[in-house]
Parts: structure tokens; sequence; C-alpha cells
């Protein structure tokens, strides 16, 4: 096989949203499967709806994603010239007319598509010769008779009869070329060997074929991917409903636990589910991509990322958490001491900015306590137990966790108390709630001369109750 090129080329006219990091993962993967390139590309023709800042969220989402490029990003605003020669191409060659048509009213399409109508130019500047001038686009002269059809590395054989399309722009009054223009001479430029993309990218696959011919170029291979769908089994997109990538950072997923779940989504490795980087590139190919659309499962995406939080070496996550702590007002954490912290939090937590909140009371004074959790436990009956077990501690050679579960179970003998009614109380204490990782790790993790600070402020709550 010589060299694969694959190309992801988003419009900057929002952010980088699910649909469209699910076709960049696809095509990054079939690149690093073949050990070919992946080249990122801005299409931004659509000045009214392009924005800088746009491009900016786009590379910084591919950059979290870990899809790193080798060529590009390529802007297609600048290579206008390179598409007016291939305009002139086709116009020297006939394939290509120029068209003095007004724009066709979007209004005026609209009303067309709900009477049912497909919207079509009527062709009545085809065989006017007419010249180049103000107002003029250029149009495709679309081959009216046979069938186009092409071998879809994804859905199989598709076949469009010629005659349900139109003599396309290719290029607008204002010198603009439209993307089923430009993309095709992009594609040819850089070589790309594999368009993979949408399936709702099917209908302009036809009239892209036929430029290709017109300019006596092969094609590279097409292959459309099943979309994504919401729970209400509609098409999840940046217009309906699809947070952009960088909105599942925020909210604490970790890129490698977004990447398999959307490598999985419309793909598989036998009963696998999940796989590192390094598997995904070494098993990823066109073959076991599915027909049928995937329909996005937020609890299992939780799952996964839970997942990577337990597997994650603790000072790698401690650094992960770090911008996470800011919200609870934790700045500037001592990386070892959260190292330390973070093992006790992974495994109750789905994502960082659950472990962040969890973590709040390892750097934090836990007060006020959680209403239902002090009047349930922090009672005056509580106080003597609490002294009685601050003392123990004070005393304790070596407040190991070992250490204090001998503590609590030697107390517990000696009073009579369940461990529970011990412990709750200094649970309450030490995190101002009910639950938290264990007790005597907890005690280990905060130290002898914090954890008898936070009892003794229990005790004087207890006692004024």
């Amino acid at each position: 096989m010589s060299e694969v090129r694959t190309r992801f080329s988003p419009s900057p006219t929002g952010a980088l949203h699910l649909g469209g990091a699910h076709t960049a993962l696809f095509n990054w993967l079939i690149a690093r499967h073949y050990r070919g390139t992946f080249i990122l590309r801005i299409e931004d023709t659509d000045r009214e709806r392009s924005q800088e800042k746009f491009v900016t969220e786009i590379l910084e989402a591919m950059t979290w994603l870990g899809l790193d490029w080798d060529e590009g990003p390529y802007r297609q605003m600048e290579r206008l010239p390179l598409y007016q020669d291939y305009i002139n191409r086709l116009l020297a060659s006939g394939a290509a007319y120029y068209c003095n048509c007004p724009p066709q009213d979007a209004k005026a399409r609209q009303a067309a598509m709900a009477r049912g109508e497909k919207p079509k130019y009527d062709g009545r500047c085809r065989e006017l010769n007419l010249p180049a001038g103000p107002g003029t686009a250029v149009r495709f002269k679309t081959r009216p008779t046979g069938v186009t059809h092409w071998d879809d590395q994804i859905k199989g054989p598709i076949a469009f009869d010629n005659q349900e399309l139109d003599d396309l722009v290719l290029q607008r009054a204002d010198g603009i070329p439209t993307y089923n223009f430009a993309v095709v001479v992009d594609d040819i430029t850089m070589a790309v060997t594999h368009v993979i993309r949408g399936e709702d990218h099917i209908p302009n696959t036809p009239r892209q074929l036929l430029i290709y011919e017109a300019l006596n170029v092969t094609p590279p291979l097409f292959a459309h991917m099943p979309l994504m769908l919401g729970k209400d089994r509609a098409k999840l997109s940046k217009r309906h409903g699809a947070l952009p990538a960088l909105a599942y950072r925020e909210q604490g997923f970790l890129p490698q636990a977004l990447v398999n779940y959307l490598a999985r989504l419309g793909w598989s490795h036998g009963d696998q589910e999940i796989f590192s980087r390094q598997e995904l590139v070494e098993f990823f190919t066109l073959d076991h991509v599915t027909k049928s659309p995937g329909v996005f499962d937020e609890e299992k995406l939780l799952w996964l990322n839970s997942h990577y939080l337990k597997e994650m070496p603790a000072p790698v996550l401690a650094r992960e958490l770090t911008p996470f702590l800011a919200a609870q007002g934790i700045t500037e954490p001592d990386q070892d001491y959260l190292a330390r912290v973070v093992p006790t939090l992974s495994a109750r937590s789905k994502t960082l900015v659950e472990m962040a909140a969890a973590a709040r009371f390892f750097f934090l004074d836990p007060r006020p306590y959680e209403d239902k959790a002090a009047k349930k436990f922090l009672t005056p009956a509580a106080a003597p137990l609490l002294k009685e077990i601050a003392a123990r501690l004070a005393d304790l050679p070596d407040p190991s966790e070992e250490a204090v579960n001998r503590l609590f179970t030697d107390l517990a003998q000696t009073t009579g108390q369940k461990m529970a009614n011990l412990a709750q109380p200094v649970r309450v204490a030490l995190t101002g709630k009910t639950a938290s990782p264990g007790l005597f790790e907890i005690i280990h993790l905060l130290g002898r001369e914090e954890a008898l600070r936070r009892i003794q402020h229990a005790v004087e709550f207890a006692e004024h109750s």
C-alpha cells in the first residue's frame, strides 16, 4: 500500500463538538495504523460565520485529545489562487461555465423542500457561453445521464442517478469557492488517499466524484461513518445538543477516556472495551466500523472515566486534579501530599470535578459540617467519646493506619461501643460529612496535629449543640 494520507477538515463556525472529534479520531487512527500522514485543514470559506476563536478552540481540543497532526493547519482562505487555477482548467475544458443568475433565495429553497420538491438549478445559463463579469458565478456542467457510483469503505456500493444532480456552483460571484469544489482541490493537492467523514456527506460524494472525473484525477477512497445519535435517536451535532469536546475537559473527563469511548462508538475489536492508545492504533481498521449509528451514552463514558482515574499513577493524577481544586478554594497544593491523597479518592470518583470536591477536606477546615451529619453524630453525648479518642490519639507513639485501627478496636472493646458509633463522630469531625474514604487512612494523611485540632473543634460544637 502506498502512503496513507487522511485529513480532518473542520469549519471554524463553532467549537469542536463530539461528532467532529469522532471523525477526527477515526482519520487519525487510520493514519497512525498505516504509519501514514494526518492532515489538519481549516475550511474557513464561510466568511460570515467563521471565527478565529473557534480555530483556537479546535486546535486546543485536538491537542487535548492527543490527535496530533503531521501537516497543517492549512486554511482555505489562504489558498484562493490555487482554486482559481482549477476553475480556469474546468472553464478551459468546457466542464464549467459562467452563470449570472441571482443566488437562489434560501426561503425559496426551503419552500420547495416543504412541498416535497428537490430544489434544482434549471440550467438556463448552461449553453449561453457568458463571459466573466460582475455578479458572475461559475457552475459545473454536470453530466446529465448515467450513474455515479463508488465502493464505500464502510457502507459498501453506493450509486446516484446523475439526473438527481444539478449544475452546482463551484465559485461564487465574490470569487470564493464553494465547499464541494474546494474540498476536491484540497484533497487532490494534498494527495489525500482516504476521505473518512460522516454519512451526512454521502449526497456530496457524487458531485465531488464528477469533479474528479472532469479534472482527470483518480479520486481517493471514500468511507462514510455512521452518525452519532443522542438518546432521542436524533443526530448529535453542534447544532443539535452536542457539547464541545472541551466541555468534557471542564466536566472532569480525562482525554484518554473520551478517546477510548469515541473509538468504540461505531467500531469494535471483539468484546474488548478498554484500549490503550497503542492498542487502538494497532487494531483500528475500517473493516470493523459498523454501518449503523451509535447512541451516545454518558453513563458508559463515566464508567470509562472512573476506570482511567483508578488506573492513573498517583503523581500524574495529582497534576490532572490540581486545576479542579481551584474551584474548591485550593490553589497550588503540595504535589507530594496530593499524590498521597488521590489514591483514597480515585476509586470513589467518576470525574475530576467529583474528586476535587471530595478532596476539599484534606486541605481546608471541614466546617461548616453537613447539617444532617452534625445533628446525628455531633451531639452532647458524643463529646466524651471524642475527647477519649483525642486523648488516645495524642498518646499514640506512631499514628500509622495500623496503629489508629488498633486504637479504635481497643476503645470499642473497652467501652462496649460499636465501631460505627466511634468512627462516625470522628469522620464528621475530620471531613464534615458521613461518607468519606477510610477513616484510619484520613487520620494518617491529615497527621496527628491536624486531626486533633479538628476533633477539638467538633467537641466544642457537640457540647454546645
